[in-house]
């Protein structure tokens, strides 16, 4: 999970609580940090659904990030990190 595609979208994630639309259906989603930016956290919930996505990204040393999902796969994250589209 570490293509430019995804971390340009990671990129572009708003920070803290936002809603819009995923795979046709409405999600509220929360992006946070550590106060040093090396960890940052994204949990999103399907709104009036049951789905979610949870992720943590940390930035190891020399600026490499990594990806650990929380109990779900890597792809479940990656397809909603791109496909994610926040309401304007």
């Amino acid at each position: 999970m570490t293509n430019d595609h995804f971390w340009a979208a990671w990129a572009a994630l708003p920070k803290g609580y936002t809603e819009g639309r995923y795979d046709g259906r409405r999600y509220g989603a929360t992006l946070r940090a550590s106060s040093d930016g090396r960890r940052r956290w994204l949990y999103a919930e399907e709104l009036g659904g049951t789905d979610f996505v949870s992720a943590n990204v940390f930035v190891l040393s020399g600026g490499r990030p990594v990806v650990k999902p929380c109990e779900m796969p890597e792809e479940k994250v990656a397809a909603f990190v791109v496909g994610f589209r926040p309401d304007a």
